[in-house]
């Protein structure tokens, strides 16, 4: 009977530039910007613990091309790790590492095998019958199908397809690469190592169709556990399958309910008692990045958007009384909504005229063209990791060109800050 064991992961994106840290700075910051070569390292290191016999590497190994050596020789490095244990590698790139894409090249250590760009290769390992298909990507966008190119199962050995794709289209990820589920089903393989979705899913089973996730989160947006899969073999089905968690860091959304309380300190409390729930529950001993959610309709809703600076220090003391590797805050949002009652009032009283006036301006198209001119260049003057993925309601309407939706957001803010203090 054959036996072996191996490791499936992909989009490790080697030291990818994490959005959204170019204004923080402290242990915390400097962890998260290190994050993708850690949980690279820990991966590494359960592979050897595991005895596993390869290790595959379904594309995005790389962010984009290299700023030097540096992130070529981290990899030398790892595989130097895996060599001593006897244990092979097999890299397929992807979009972000493609041929056309990495200019700066080092020759690959002896137990590290990549795909070819060119055209779908096989790499047959006799003693443990194993077969593995793969073609990487030539150039970053890759919009054929590549299924059809790939080899006929080896028969007789267990046959495992490595593919960068995002099958049919995934929210979120450029449709490269696409193919159906049904497709790959019927290649006849027994595992499809996939990569490029980077929220781990097993799309089926027997055989199994498997994106693992990327090994470590980068921004809450790819928030909760992350790492790769480890798959044990007996004699040509698989027996079983297990998560493997290698990230550094643990991002989580906290929504913090805020009904019925009277003072922003009251607030902070809840914010407390959320972070240190979710670093006792969430964080399985990972440094736990957050993004802390007021929702809720508030009698104080004004002056919690008008004390977001002092709510966002009250988290972040939390945070350091927990230690180093406890929590850091990335964001704090206030989505809270004022009280019904005082948002009647305000409708009858001055605040109202106001509010009035407001709704006005959204009609107004010289205005709109004004803002269009003055907001629009500074939008596009924004660095490109504050204009990606930007959750922000206000700051996304500006981008978007919404300039209705602004005022609005303008219009909710002043009402309610108004509303509040009276001033």
């Amino acid at each position: 009977m054959t036996s072996f064991r191996f490791i499936h992961t992909a989009d490790v994106h080697i030291d990818s530039p994490l959005i959204g840290l170019t204004r923080h700075e402290g242990t915390a910051a400097e962890r998260i910007r290190s994050a993708t070569r850690e949980a690279f390292d820990n991966l590494i290191g359960q592979a050897i613990d595991e005895q596993v016999a390869f290790v595959v590497i379904a594309g995005d190994l790389y962010d984009g091309d290299w700023r030097d050596f540096h992130t070529g020789l981290f990899f030398s490095l790892q595989m130097g790790r895996l060599a001593k244990a006897d244990i092979q590698a097999f890299v397929l790139y992807g979009n972000h590492d493609a041929e056309s894409q990495i200019t700066k090249r080092l020759s690959l250590p002896d137990n590290a095998n990549a795909f070819s760009a060119r055209k779908a290769e096989t790499f047959v390992l006799d003693e443990l019958k194993v077969a593995l298909h793969g073609q990487s990507f030539r150039q970053r966008d890759v919009t054929d199908n590549l299924v059809p190119g790939y080899p006929d199962p080896v028969p007789g050995m267990f046959n495992i397809g490595v593919l960068h794709t995002a099958l049919g289209g995934t929210a979120g990820h450029e449709n490269y690469a696409p193919c159906s589920l049904e497709e790959l089903i019927a290649k006849g393989y027994d595992y499809w190592a996939l990569g490029h979705v980077h929220h781990g899913q097993v799309l089926h089973e027997h055989p199994h169709v498997v994106f693992p996730g990327n090994l470590q989160g980068r921004h809450i947006r790819e928030d909760g556990p992350k790492g790769a899969h480890l798959v044990t073999v007996e004699d040509g089905q698989i027996t079983e399958f297990t998560a493997l968690h290698s990230d550094v860091v643990r991002w989580a959304r906290l929504p913090v309910a805020v009904d019925g309380c009277t003072r922003p300190s009251e607030v902070s409390d809840r914010v407390r008692d959320s972070i240190e729930q979710a670093v006792a529950t969430e964080a399985d001993g990972q440094l736990l990045a957050c993004r802390i959610e007021l929702t809720g309709e508030s009698g104080i809703h004004g002056e919690l958007l008008a004390s977001t600076d002092y709510l966002m220090a009250e988290a972040q003391a939390v945070a350091l009384s927990l230690g180093e590797d406890g929590a850091w805050i990335e964001r704090l949002v206030v989505s809270t909504q004022p009280q019904r009652d005082l948002a009647i009032c305000a409708q009858q009283d001055a605040f109202g005229e106001l509010r009035n006036m407001l709704a006005e301006a959204g009609k107004d198209e010289e205005l709109l063209q004004q803002l269009a001119s003055d907001i629009g260049e500074f939008s596009r003057r924004l660095p490109a990791d504050l204009r990606t993925g930007v959750e922000d309601a206000a700051l996304k309407a500006a981008i978007d060109g919404d300039y209705v939706g602004l005022i609005g957001h303008v219009q909710d803010y002043l009402s309610a800050r108004l509303t509040e203090t009276g001033d």
